[in-house]
């Protein structure tokens, strides 16, 4: 499994989607199931899956999925695909 398909799982198990919804282009504003709890689901299940420590910073600016990648970048995740 690759680093984006990880991620995608996660977004689909903390969000509580279907597992092949399209995630790719999700926005914190445009999901209704991502709200401030399901928020913090995702910031652990992120840690958890790729086993870092993301900073308070990060968390807030993690408002899509597009830049949760840009965000993971910074902590050594690559994503190819």
């Amino acid at each position: 499994m690759t680093e984006l398909q990880r991620l995608r799982n996660a977004f689909r198990t903390s969000l509580d989607l279907a597992p092949d919804a399209p995630v790719d282009d999700l926005q914190y504003q445009d999901n209704a199931q991502w709200d401030s709890l399901a928020h913090m689901s995702l910031v652990a299940a992120i840690e958890d899956e790729f086993d870092i420590m993301i900073d308070t910073d990060d968390v807030i600016n993690m408002s899509s999925f597009a830049e949760a990648v840009r965000i993971l970048g910074k902590y050594g995740v690559t994503f190819d695909e």
